[in-house]
């Protein structure tokens, strides 16, 4: 790819140049300016097909990025462990797992016996407001720097993340950040002394006057009339939380100050945790001043509802639906804010998610759901004549699988027994593929015209990622109830890109586009120099 240079607020910018976009009836380029502040949103389990098959019930800040930003309609993730550690990583660095080495939500780690989740810090202590901390959580296993850490050390902005989840704001993070904050349990906000020795002041004060409790008692109902929603209320296969049923309305509970643990998970499931992100990110602009220094600042929100209740009620749920109706508006929330605080064409954000979701099997033809219990069984059987009785699994991370020790060794050892083994898993009705691991650390595997190849190998890194990796067919779960993501399926790996804003030419763009781009293209517009990524600069959405 040959480089181009153009100009931003009159400062030269090297990009690299990708194919010509075809533009569908671009409006204007939003006039350049230095950004005074990045914005990244995070849609948690946002499909891509949502903004379009849900469109007719959306007009306010989804629509306005859609019709003013510039929209990358084709956007996908190029990996198979499509999950949200992955995939916050990924947006933060601008690289892909196979790099930054967060490969799963939690991987087996084989010298501790145990698996582990992706951020967990034994030298690090949680900090929380409101309720004990648990744990200890950083970017310690994070091997490459975020944009957003990138911004802070050469330029000195500030840096601000906010999730319901650890591995969300410290994905968008990094290493380091002047805020970095999730909701641990009983709904208390929370850091690490991997940032901080105490919660952020702003954060602190928000918290004590704004707990989630204020909303013990609310009843989480359909915004619109019940006609405009497609499909049916209570879809077959839904697994609603515990205490509420497949149909509207949700109570949430908490009457009469009886905030249970049952609260607190009601509260998370439900649009009014993203609200209460949207007024934690707000409280961030003011009191920290965000955008208002010599420098750009970052500010990271990732919101969490839609991918816990797409897990529990499935993509064609009244659920589903409702919290992208109540999302739309709280994005338009933010978006005025900070026009209002900011100034309308004086920031850029990014819009995007970590991964999409598949249909609840139950409700749709030639799919189904593969059971850990058959995929073990499976393995024990085949190789049982070869090294004797087993089990000789040690543990899954849902399309990786981990032997105990010495086992995987044994396997590339004996021929026979490796295509005994991937001969009994691939006749199970949910598999499509077994792949080993020793044949995907190369850069031909990486590069593969093979798509499950090259996503298993993007995906990989030695020491974290399975032994063998088994492809499921499509629309085929490994697992229990509700739906999940995970895959190399169209429906996992697709999600939205749009940016807006400060240096952004609107348009909508049918080119190929992936969410290590959003990180590159972002450090070409705030003039900093990220190391050689996996993204590339989406040079058509950049205004000349």
């Amino acid at each position: 790819m040959k480089r181009l240079l153009f100009f931003c607020a009159g400062a030269a910018v090297a990009l690299l140049s990708g194919p010509s976009p075809r533009a569908a009836s671009p409006q204007a380029a939003t006039a350049p300016t230095t950004p005074k502040l990045v914005v990244v949103v995070v849609v948690d389990q946002m499909r891509a097909d949502y903004l379009t098959r849900y469109g007719d019930l959306l007009g306010h800040g989804l629509t306005r990025l859609t019709r003013e930003g510039a929209w990358f309609r084709k956007a996908a993730y190029p990996y198979l462990n499509t999950v949200t550690c992955a995939g916050h990583s990924t947006i933060g660095t601008g690289e892909l797992p196979y790099h930054h080495g967060m490969v799963l939500n939690q991987w087996y780690d084989r010298a501790e016996g145990h698996s582990i989740a992706c951020t967990e810090d034994a030298s690090a202590k949680n900090i929380s407001v409101g309720a004990p901390a648990a744990g200890g959580d950083s970017a310690s296993r994070m091997l490459t720097p975020t944009l957003a850490e990138v911004m802070r050390k050469s330029t000195h902005g500030r840096v601000v993340t906010i999730s319901l989840k650890a591995r969300s704001a410290i994905g968008l993070a990094g290493h380091g950040g002047d805020a970095v904050v999730w909701l641990g349990p009983m709904g208390a906000l929370t850091t690490s002394s991997a940032y901080a020795s105490a919660i952020p002041e702003f954060a602190a004060a928000f918290a004590n006057a704004h707990p989630p409790s204020q909303d013990a008692g609310k009843v989480w109902d359909r915004s619109l009339p019940p006609a405009k929603y497609e499909y049916v209320d209570d879809g077959v296969g839904e697994r609603p939380s515990g205490g509420w049923t497949a149909l509207f309305p949700h109570p949430l509970g908490g009457d009469g100050g009886a905030l249970t643990p049952a609260f607190y998970a009601h509260w998370e499931q439900s649009p009014f945790s993203d609200e209460y992100l949207e007024q934690l990110a707000e409280a961030a602009v003011d009191n920290m001043h965000l955008g208002s220094g010599d420098a750009p600042d970052f500010l990271g929100i990732s919101f969490s509802a839609l991918d816990i209740v797409g897990h529990a009620f499935g993509p064609r749920s009244h659920e589903v639906q409702d919290v992208l109706v109540r999302l739309d508006v709280t994005i338009d929330k933010l978006l005025k804010h900070l026009d209002s605080r900011i100034g309308a064409g004086k920031y850029v954000l990014a819009l995007s998610a970590d991964h999409g979701v598949a249909d609840i099997p139950e409700q749709i033809q030639n799919a189904g759901r593969q059971s850990a219990q058959d995929i073990a069984q499976a393995i024990d059987t085949s190789l049982q004549p070869f090294f004797g009785a087993g089990p000789y699994l040690a543990a899954s991370a849902y399309t990786d699988l981990y032997f105990k020790p010495g086992v995987y060794d044994r396997l590339k050892a004996d021929d026979k027994a490796m295509k005994a083994v991937a001969k009994a898993l691939s006749a199970l009705p949910g598999i499509e593929r077994v792949l080993r691991s020793d044949e995907l650390t190369s850069p031909k595997a990486r590069e593969s015209s093979d798509k499950a190849v090259r996503a298993a190998a993007l995906s990989y890194y030695p020491g974290r990622s399975g032994d063998l990796i088994i492809i499921p067919r499509d629309n085929w779960l490994l697992g229990g109830g509700g739906t999940t993501h995970g895959t190399l399926h169209d429906y996992d790996q697709r999600v939205p890109i749009i940016f807006f804003g400060a240096c952004i030419r609107s348009g909508a763009y049918d080119d190929a586009a992936a969410p290590p781009d959003i990180a590159a293209t972002l450090a070409s517009i705030v003039h900093v120099a990220l190391p050689a990524t996996d993204g590339r600069v989406l040079a058509a959405a950049v205004a000349k």
